[in-house]
């Protein structure tokens, strides 16, 4: 399984350069994917993204799954709405889109041998899903938010302005977890391992596999290369000399080529700025600046928008008209390995200007295609340009270099040929993908049994895997249900062990963790494989450190624990219970049993706009929880993610935090001891009132409604 969430991912005609999210990295995981997939040894590739659906973008988004090839898929999984939104803002929808990724593979009934995910967010959730199943995690980052944050400082920008668009610290923070569990990290380049992993603190952990990306070299061949030649590609040459023809007074002059998405990183603006400074180079060469695919700039983000602004501003500066082309569409398939060849026809040069290139996949494209390169002595391009021997790197902070360089290359035919021969014969000799996936399915077959293995594991086993082999659940309260009656209590434990393989334990209690965990130690109670804590507020896997965090993202939301406090300090007849019974999403009050009091704590957090829920039990307890949490929501949550049918949960309790448990399609099991709040729920459908107290009435449940038969 791979994941590839923030962009705008199908298999034909990438919408390369749309965005900042839409660049060479959908490209590289869809190649990936489908490169994979022609091994006999790999059973199937799932490559996994965002569903979209959203009238600003192609319906193609909207497909829940897209067949690549017979072993090939792209598996969309709704989350966050259906707007197709930046993935900083994705953040808060992961754990979502993790939940729903388990029901996926529920129903697919296939655990997948290996997770992949690429960029920071993919590999969040390729992180949990590898602990959850118990199987090795692999970690590409494309880019890093250390490195990031570097760039946007240089820029000016502030801290809180950093955090604000882009949520950075936050990412900083999910890469160095991520590093410092993944059990191998890939890269394209030496300088990604170690000037951007470097930067963390974690960056010793992982294996790392330098494992440069392959090229289709089938669409990218020679420009002399006719015999590959077909249709589609003739066609596309028509087009795109007719569009630039659009643009160009001398249209046969050799071409410099620029070719990326609108980014203030990319530096555009210095090519723009040198060729402009240099009448030598414009008299020499026309330019053509592909960046992205775009139709009204003003409806375009911030930072592509001002990119594009300021290259027009340029091209007016220095009077460039009838020299300089600036394109808004071309087709990736097709016209983008023309547009390389025609270059290479008219003896033209390749540049890649950017500040920072963490690989510089079109200097690849360029140089199979035989166009000589000039870009930037940072990241990916040192490497390729050690390994082609195609091209000049500088530092492209200074615009005239870049024009030295480019007109060294124009103006000396042998060294263009020389570039021009290196490219195409050095691509093929590093950059295929046979070698590339060669070297990654060597390295990940090593990987089984990984560092992480157990870190979800209940029992020995993998959560996941655990979980999805039940199809019944058993939840019990545990002061006055579970406990009160030891000999009963081990009854009932002896009772539901021979059906471990089928049928989950759990319990739902207004304790916190530490709290349940240590009750149940002292009655001999081992540790069951679900805990609903704080009244519902909290939901655990086996113990203290597995966190459902998908269940706390969702109370997390309108939750505002600060302002209740303030409100119900006004309250003299509440007292705050101790502060360890206190949680990110619990508030704790002892109160008199009087409707009046209720009645008083509703109106007011009603009048404020408090979204909450309110839990009074045992005549003397008052819960106040998110507005979506409760036990009785937990268990919901339960059997939406894991996919056992609410029919077959068994519930039983004695108060009134249970009494929401018991309502609708469970089987309810009021045990003989109850609290009279539990009065309410007699007669109900599917409630049975047992005479037996404690674990006794448990039993009693369990044979009244022959749970364990099937």
């Amino acid at each position: 399984m791979m994941f590839s969430i923030h962009g705008l991912v199908r298999s034909r005609n990438i919408e390369m350069g749309r965005d900042a999210d839409t660049g060479g990295q959908v490209k590289y995981v869809i190649e990936l994917a489908e490169e994979l997939g022609k091994r006999p040894e790999v059973r199937r590739v799932d490559l996994f993204t965002r569903l979209i659906r959203d009238r600003r973008v192609s319906e193609d988004y909207s497909v829940p799954v897209e067949t690549l090839s017979e072993k090939v898929r792209i598996v969309r999984i709704p989350c966050g709405g259906g707007k197709y939104i930046r993935k900083e803002l994705l953040w808060n929808h992961l754990d979502e889109f993790i939940d729903k990724t388990v029901k996926y593979i529920k129903r697919e009934d296939d655990i997948p041998y290996l997770v992949h995910g690429h960029y920071a967010d993919g590999g969040y959730v390729a992180r949990h899903l590898a602990s959850l199943f118990g199987v090795p995690f692999v970690f590409t980052g494309h880019s890093l938010g250390k490195s990031k944050k570097s760039k946007l400082h240089d820029d000016g920008l502030s801290d809180e302005d950093m955090n604000k668009k882009y949520h950075i610290d936050y990412r900083i923070k999910v890469e160095e977890e991520i590093i410092g569990c993944a059990d191998l990290v890939v890269t394209s380049t030496h300088q990604e391992v170690e000037q951007q992993y470097g930067m963390y603190a974690h960056n010793t952990v992982p294996e790392y596999l330098v494992n440069p990306p392959g090229l289709d070299l089938e669409r990218f061949f020679p420009y002399y290369a006719e015999e590959q030649e077909n249709e589609h590609s003739r066609q596309a040459r028509v087009a795109i000399n007719d569009e630039l023809n659009r643009f160009f007074l001398n249209a046969d002059k050799p071409l410099i080529l620029a070719l990326c998405r609108p980014d203030k990183r990319k530096n555009v603006g210095a090519l723009i700025q040198a060729y402009g400074e240099s009448k030598e180079l414009q008299a020499i060469a026309n330019l053509a600046v592909f960046l992205g695919i775009r139709k009204n700039i003003m409806d375009m983000g911030e930072n592509e928008k001002s990119v594009l602004i300021e290259t027009l501003l340029l091209m007016d500066k220095h009077d460039l008209y009838g020299k300089l082309a600036i394109p808004k569409k071309h087709d990736f398939t097709y016209e983008v390995p023309e547009l390389y060849r025609m270059v290479a026809l008219r003896r033209g040069v390749f540049v890649n200007p950017a500040l920072t290139e963490p690989f510089g996949l079109t200097l690849l494209e360029s140089a199979a295609c035989g166009v000589p390169i000039v870009a930037t002595n940072d990241g990916g391009p040192v490497d390729i340009a050690k390994n082609c021997q195609n091209g000049i790197l500088i530092d492209v902070s200074e615009p005239k270099n870049i024009s030295d360089a480019v007109k060294q290359i124009l103006v000396d035919p042998d060294l263009w040929q020389k570039y021009s021969g290196n490219g195409i014969n050095n691509v093929r000799q590093h950059y295929t993908w046979d070698a590339h996936i060669d070297r990654y399915l060597e390295t990940i077959q090593s990987l089984r049994g990984g560092s992480h293995k157990d870190l979800y594991a209940i029992d020995g086993d993998p959560l996941a895997i655990k979980m999805l082999s039940r199809n019944k659940m058993i939840v019990c309260d545990i002061d006055n249900t579970l406990t009160g009656d030891p000999e009963s209590l081990e009854k009932l434990l002896a009772l539901i062990e021979p059906y471990k393989k089928s049928i989950a334990f759990g319990v739902a209690t207004g304790r916190t963790i530490d709290s349940a965990l240590e009750f149940l130690k002292e009655h001999n109670v081992p540790v069951p494989e679900i805990l609903i804590t704080s009244v519902g507020a909290e939901i655990y896997y086996g113990g203290p450190g597995n966190l459902d965090k998908g269940w706390a993202m969702h109370l997390r939301q309108k939750w505002d624990k600060e302002k209740i406090k303030r409100l119900l300090a006004t309250l003299p007849f509440l007292e705050p219970q101790e502060p360890e019974t206190e949680r990110e999403f619990k508030v704790s009050y002892y109160m008199e049993p009087k409707e009046e009091y209720l009645r008083q704590a509703h109106d007011l957090l009603t009048r404020n706009g408090c979204r909450y829920q309110m839990i009074y039990s045992h005549q003397q307890f008052l819960d106040i929880l998110p507005q979506r949490a409760s036990k009785g929501k937990a268990l919901r949550y339960l059997s939406y993610k894991w996919e056992i049918p609410l029919e077959n949960f068994l519930v039983a309790g004695d108060s009134g935090n249970d009494e929401e448990m018991m309502r609708g399609d469970p089987k309810g099991v009021v045990v003989g001891n109850y609290s009279k709040e539990m009065e309410m729920l007699r007669g109900k459908r599917g409630v049975y009132f047992s005479k037996q107290k404690y674990a006794a009435g448990v039993i009693d449940g369990i044979h009244r409604y022959r749970f364990l038969e099937s």
